[in-house]
């Protein structure tokens, strides 16, 4: 076979040489141990959080290393492709404070620009690119055409969805029925080619695999470990019909030609490769060092982990967004499943930041991680009370007006009187953790506000409505909000005393049949008249920012229903 004649024939138009190419995207210059990773999501819909997850690790790698962290969409599947999944992409994970060094990029028309000199980052403007290699593995002997018809065509493609990559069980009789197909397709001659390009029929490109499958490939996977792969006999898909290259094609020659030392992925695509190794070696690529990490795991209504799919609660991680927690939590939270020791380490270094994290692949998980929203909440409330009032308010504010526009409507009517609200218990080493998401701030909260004051505990009956009546009718009398603390509370252990309720708590404790009750239930009767609630922030700070008319209002409409 003239390969050389071959190649000519299918690739008329290809007039530049894998040379040419090489040329212009040089070795990057860049310091001894740099790493150079990427992510490259398909833009066919939201952001999963199984996205999010390799990409922090990528980003890790290259920022830690003083190397590079690039974005490259991988649209070459217009089938699946979302209008807007790019631009989508690029902002909700700035969010999440994954930025990258180059790369697909928007401008301020949020149109996707290249930003850096290793582009186009859009396989779908690198078709020319890919066909200069599908001709030289012609050349080489190392690729061969297949023409069929349509229907043929659409049952021989392999499916090029990155997302779903699944295993077949395949009997023995199916494996060489498809064996003898593969064989059979390899039989033609140049007069048979002229004739199909003559008729104007369309053709795949196949790589001509050489391997055995029954001997084995020793690869070393940086969190796998040491690993043995039967060879590849298949021949993959290079180019489909349309001209446009596979996922398998066309990442092997924008990871070599873009610099890409570190390829992160689920371990779901270890089956592929030995493909891959396959065509690097083809290609004479050098190979770049992989990581297949654990996937992200749920546990279904029967305790059995099973992978976070698309249609799952907290899969898009725009979810996240809409329960209440804030970016900034969400990626604590991820961090904690990079490495096991983040939470030790944060721990012992509150007032860095999560980039200060010593990342390690070597604590990496080889099992899979699993998404446990107990320790999600556990996270968010630690982020939400290291927050100052400023920041929690502005949080709540834009969530709010998205979510919930009506509360939203009352934080932003009186922003100063928001903020004095958050600043109860905030601050100091220990910062009260009232709530976890930003969707509890209005019921913990919301008491503040008259359209949303509500009572919704109730005083128990064991104690005598003559005693409640009392107590309100006496605080209402010594109530000044000039006060301080200390001669505030001064004056509610007096009313208890002057009822029989007594200050002393050891006493109370030691004998509570010699009391009427104690200081706690008299503060109880004023908690549950000004905030509608058992459980609230710290009283006295309640008041002063209630305000005294506000207080004597909803005390005297206390002591009027009881």
């Amino acid at each position: 076979m003239d390969y050389n004649r071959l190649a000519d024939l299918l690739f008329p138009h290809v007039t530049m040489t894998r040379e040419d190419i090489e040329a212009k995207y040089p070795p990057r210059n860049l310091p001894e141990g740099a790493k150079v990773t990427r992510i490259a999501p398909s833009p066919t819909g939201f952001v999963h959080l199984g996205t999010l997850f390799p990409a922090t690790v990528c980003e890790r790698l290259a920022r830690q290393s003083g190397g590079v962290f690039y974005l490259r969409i991988e649209d070459t599947d217009s089938k699946r492709e979302v209008d807007g999944a790019a631009v989508g992409m690029i902002k909700t994970t700035a969010k999440f404070g994954i930025t990258f060094d180059e790369g697909a990029a928007l401008d301020e028309n949020d149109n996707v620009i290249d930003n850096g000199a290793y582009g186009p980052y859009k396989q779908s403007n690198r078709k020319e690119i890919y066909h200069v290699y599908a001709k030289w593995m012609v050349q080489q002997g190392k690729a061969y055409p297949v023409f069929t018809t349509e229907e043929e065509l659409d049952a021989l493609k392999e499916t090029d969805k990155k997302a779903e990559v699944k295993s077949r069980e395949w009997t023995a009789e199916m494996e060489a029925a498809q064996k003898a197909e593969m064989l059979k397709m390899r039989e033609f001659t140049i007069e048979e080619v002229e004739e199909h390009l003559k008729n104007g029929d369309k053709f795949v490109l196949r790589m001509l695999a050489d391997g055995d499958p029954e001997k084995k490939i020793k690869f070393t996977d940086l969190v796998k470990g040491n690993l043995e792969l039967p060879e590849n006999d298949k021949d993959e898909v290079l180019l489909k019909s349309d001209g446009i290259p596979t996922y398998h094609f066309a990442h092997a020659i924008d990871d070599h030609l873009m610099g890409t030392t570190h390829v992160v992925r689920g371990e779901e695509w270890l089956p592929s490769l030995p493909r891959h190794i396959m065509l690097f070696n083809f290609l004479g690529f050098k190979l770049p060092k992989y990581m297949h990490i654990a996937q992200i795991m749920r546990l279904d209504e029967n305790g059995n982990k099973k992978k976070l799919s698309k249609r799952d609660m907290g899969a898009n991680v725009e979810d996240y967004r809409e329960m209440g927690y804030t970016d900034s939590c969400v990626t604590e939270y991820v961090m904690t499943l990079l490495n096991s020791n983040y939470e030790e380490w944060h721990a012992q270094n509150p007032d860095k930041k999560p980039t200060d994290f010593p990342f390690s692949i070597k604590k990496m998980s080889v099992s899979g991680c699993l998404l446990d929203f107990n320790k999600l909440t556990d996270v968010s409330k630690n982020v939400l009370s290291k927050m100052t009032a400023e920041e929690i308010y502005e949080k709540t504010a834009d969530w709010a007006n998205e979510f919930d526009p009506e509360f939203g409507a009352l934080l932003t009517a009186d922003p100063e009187y928001a903020k004095k609200i958050f600043s109860i218990g905030r601050g100091g080493k220990k910062p009260r953790k009232d709530f976890a998401t930003l969707a509890d701030v209005k019921p913990f909260i919301g008491f503040f506000y008259d359209s949303l004051f509500k009572i919704e505990d109730q005083i128990p009956e064991k104690f005598d409505r003559a005693d409640i009546k009392a107590v309100y009718d006496k605080f209402i009398e010594t109530f000044d909000p000039a006060d301080d603390m200390n001669t505030w509370f001064g004056k509610i252990q007096e009313i208890g005393t002057s009822i029989g309720y007594t200050p002393d708590m050891k006493a109370y404790k030691a004998d509570p049949d010699a009391f009427k009750g104690n200081v706690g239930d008299v503060s109880m009767f004023l908690r549950i008249a000004v905030t509608g609630k058992m459980n609230s922030p710290d009283m006295y700070a309640v008041m002063q920012i209630l305000g005294e008319e506000k207080v004597k209002a909803r005390i005297t409409a206390m002591a009027e229903k009881i």
